[in-house]
């Protein structure tokens, strides 16, 4: 039987009531977090974030279930056990590379399935709404179809391989700050303009098998318990035929299966919370007194099962040992992609050949790079180079900790420049910093910043004095060049005394590598920002955030006021200019764009031709925009392309808009529209520098839900 919608049917009508519930709660295995073994998961199941029991007599599988988005994650369950430790959410989102984006999917999906795993919590998406949000590094971007489409063809990568992906997290866990007791309120319009567009499409475009909730409250209810978010729009104007998940520990009361929630995790972290487990005896209580109909507790099991049978993972057999090396080089093409040139005044690239006095300050680049903390960290094969414990409070204290995973960047410049005399200074006194500045020719300074689940940055400095350092390295050596190894923008007090900064966010586990070749020019920089660079918070919708610095377990309220409007659409609509926008990056060659076509109707097309005019081989990202509308002036991202060329090469590009991003949805009626007239379009190579613009008229249209 091929469909799975009838499968899911007739496997559910024969199951037992005590099969169903076990179906619909996952509990955590033993590990660091967590150190006490569920009496629920069997002896020889490998222990990670999730366990559902299945059903064997029906060739229904058990459902293993592991973080994350980034690789297939062991935050102490597994002991050696180790994967392919991926860039970051943000660095994959800066190669504005589809493809690539499926690679990495590929690769998490081959190593979940080699070690037994079937469903991977990965497909994080929230919008990068604020600068401090500390999972930002594990998300996309600030914008919604860049969002939708890098995530998308990851799940579909997963997915591929016979494992479940989830997108998450559904909607607005855009703060870490008391996530548990946050209230996010957004006018409802809005909303569906911005993050759950972005889910819309990436849910149309990938089809995962499950959608995981936030944490937060939507609207004064929590997302768990959503109906508006999970009956009306997810499954009723998406018709989203998979399931519905928690997040661990978000489900409050066993009545989120009234608001469309099919299945509780992490139950053991709920019984902490909420002093109950409440999907298992609260949830059975409530269906013997009929407050939960047979119907629902029927569609909970098949939702499941549909996707059980849809992705597959019931006929996936034993997978090989992946083939790491090659794994490598995947996580070798993301750091180069997405390493991004912010600023260069004529210092880069090295020669490297060069017999220069190179001195290397800093960022523990003697031993790595840097990664993000939480639950999308992944032990690298080898190990960590380093774990720093940093510490603090709340539920997710233990796991706040410096992860240096080990490519070290000292050690690959020294491969690249051979002849160089390459001396290393910690970094941890300015005064003794700039005695190594003062001998060389060029300082190259390595700035960390760490980030992760459960904790939001304060503002956008760099701890640990770095700031400091690097003012104090760039005023005694005039060719300094600055490399960040952070998951956000950061402020750069020194940004005019330095000849180069390289963000590099957190590279990965070949980051050292990639970050060296950039430097000496054998790689030639391509990453776009995929979120914006405030010069400092007081740009941003809220330079105070509400709730930071309150007591865990407090509740606050979060008024995203700018609605739609999320971040380079912010900067558009006050007119303020960022320090570097989003889609801005720099390369060793240059690009030029010509002849622009546009046609219009029920959508947008445009054609351009992408002409390499630098002397290297390169690749370019242009950017179609949407810049006014009959309503008056907006910016929206409608298409990208990234685009390899050598040089004096011409390559024809064609952008499609989908039309929701040339529309606005209106509630009243349950629809999007698009306004009758003018509308005018730019290439552009950022969100703030168009080349090419032209006017196009559309039809007005209603389509829709």
């Amino acid at each position: 039987m091929n469909d799975p919608d009838a499968r899911a049917r007739e496997v559910e009508a024969q199951l037992t009531d005590d099969e169903r519930f076990a179906l619909l709660v996952g509990v955590m295995g033993a590990g660091e977090m967590w150190p006490v073994r569920d009496e629920r998961i069997p002896p020889g199941v490998p222990m990670s974030a999730g366990y559902v029991p299945g059903v064997p007599r029906l060739g229904v599988p058990a459902l293993l279930m592991s973080d994350a988005g980034l690789g297939v994650t062991n935050p102490g369950y597994r002991p050696g056990d180790t994967a392919t430790a991926l860039p970051a959410g943000l660095a994959l989102a800066a190669g504005f590379d589809p493809s690539l984006a499926r690679a990495a999917g590929e690769v998490i999906g081959r190593e979940a399935r080699s070690r037994g795993f079937n469903v991977q919590l990965a497909g994080a998406m929230n919008l990068a709404r604020d600068p401090r949000n500390g999972r930002n590094f594990e998300y996309v971007s600030e914008d919604p179809l860049l969002t939708a489409t890098i995530a998308a063809e990851s799940v579909e990568g997963i997915q591929q391989q016979r494992v479940i992906s989830t997108v998450k997290h559904y909607s607005l866990n855009c703060n870490e700050t008391n996530r548990h007791f946050l209230d996010a309120v957004i006018d409802p319009d809005a909303h569906r303009e911005s993050d759950l567009l972005a889910f819309e499409i990436a849910i149309e475009r990938a089809r995962p098998g499950a959608v995981m909730t936030a944490y937060n409250k939507v609207n004064g209810t929590y997302a768990a318990a959503n109906d508006v978010l999970i009956n009306r729009v997810l499954k009723g104007a998406w018709g989203y035929r998979g399931w519905v998940m928690s997040d661990w520990g978000a489900t409050p009361s066993w009545e989120c299966a009234l608001g469309g929630l099919d299945q509780e995790c992490g139950a053991q972290i709920d019984a902490l919370l909420w002093q109950s487990e409440t999907f298992g005896e609260p949830l059975r209580a409530a269906h013997a007194e009929g407050r939960l109909t047979g119907e629902r507790l029927s569609d909970m099991v098949r939702r499941i099962l549909r996707s059980v049978f849809a992705v597959g993972i019931d006929r996936a057999d034993a997978a090989p040992a992946p083939d790491l090396a090659a794994h490598n080089e995947i996580a070798l093409r993301i750091a180069r992609q997405g390493i991004v040139l912010l600023t260069n005044r004529g210092l880069l690239p090295l020669a490297p050949h060069s017999t220069a006095r190179i001195a290397v300050i800093g960022g523990h680049a003697h031993v790595g790079v840097a990664a993000g903390y939480g639950s999308s960290a992944v032990v690298p094969p080898g190990g960590y180079a380093a774990v720093i414990p940093i510490g603090g409070s709340g539920l997710e204290a233990g796991l706040r900790k410096l992860h240096l995973l080990p490519s070290s960047p000292l050690d690959e410049l020294r491969k690249q420049f051979p002849g160089a005399q390459i001396e290393f200074d910690p970094g941890i006194n300015p005064a003794e910093a700039v005695l190594a500045a003062r001998r060389a020719d060029v300082a190259i300074v390595f700035a960390v910043r760490a980030e992760g689940e459960g904790f939001d940055i304060p503002d956008l400095t760099l701890p640990w004095g770095q700031d400091a350092l690097i003012s104090a390295v760039a005023g005694a050596n005039p060719n300094t060049v600055v490399v960040l190894e952070t998951g956000n923008p950061v402020s750069m007090p020194w940004l005019d005394s330095v000849r180069a900064v390289v963000q590099a966010w957190y590279p990965g586990q070949a980051g050292g590598r990639a970050i060296a070749e950039i430097l000496a020019g054998h790689i030639n920089p391509s990453g776009r920002l995929p979120v914006t660079f405030p010069v400092d918070l007081g740009q941003t919708p809220r330079p105070e955030l509400p709730g930071l610095g309150a007591a865990w377990g407090e509740p606050s309220t979060i008024d995203y006021a700018e609605g739609s409007d999320v971040g380079y659409r912010w900067f558009a609509a006050t007119g303020a200019a960022p320090l570097f926008a989003f889609g801005h990056g720099l390369s060793y060659s240059d690009f030029e764009y010509r002849d622009l076509e546009v046609t219009g109707g029920d959508t947008v097309a445009a054609s351009f031709s992408v002409v390499n005019i630098g002397d290297r081989a390169g690749a370019d990202v242009p950017q179609l925009y949407l810049t006014a509308a009959p309503g008056g002036e907006c910016l929206r991202l409608l298409g990208f392309e990234r685009v390899e060329l050598e040089p004096g090469a011409t390559r024809r590009v064609t952008i499609e808009a989908d039309p929701r991003l040339l529309a606005r949805y209106d509630g009243s009626v349950g629809s999007w529209r698009i306004a009758a007239g003018d509308h005018r379009v730019a290439v552009s190579a950022s969100a703030v520098t168009p080349r090419l613009a032209a006017t196009v008229e559309l039809a007005g249209r209603t389509f829709g839900r």
